[in-house]
């Protein structure tokens, strides 16, 4: 019966340490975004489009997020489906497959106003860290 208890009460621990380092990664990932934004206003501000610092490069990206709006996956296969592109459709699209394909539109300003309204669709400046 000891054995139980003292499992019980590492499960209990753990738990806890769980919610703890998830708190601890919401406040990081709040803080990562506040600075990265912090960072883009300035490179904007600077006109840089990228620079080295020590062995890490900062590029500053436009990136393109696109989900279905709520409800609206069905419709939105059911579109692709009666638009020649039922080999994206499973039961659903997969969001990166979704989003892929609507940048590629986008790019072309060819993406279908019907469609275009049965999805949220925005940009956000980023920052890439890479290993010089």
């Amino acid at each position: 019966m000891e054995n139980l208890m003292a499992i019980a009460e590492k499960l209990a621990e753990l738990r806890k340490s769980k919610k703890v380092l998830e708190e601890t990664l919401k406040e990081i990932n709040r803080e990562i975004s506040q600075v990265e934004s912090d960072l883009v206003s300035k490179m904007i501000e600077e006109e840089m489009s990228s620079f080295t610092r020590g062995n890490k490069q900062f590029v500053l990206q436009s990136k393109t997020y696109v989900s279905a709006k709520s409800g609206m996956m069905p419709v939105i296969c059911t579109w692709m489906k009666e638009n020649g592109l039922k080999d994206m459709v499973k039961e659903t699209i997969h969001p990166q497959t979704l989003q892929a394909w609507v940048k590629e539109k986008l790019e072309e300003e060819s993406l279908p106003e019907e469609l275009k309204q049965l999805l949220n669709i925005y940009e956000k400046n980023v920052v890439a860290i890479r290993k010089k």
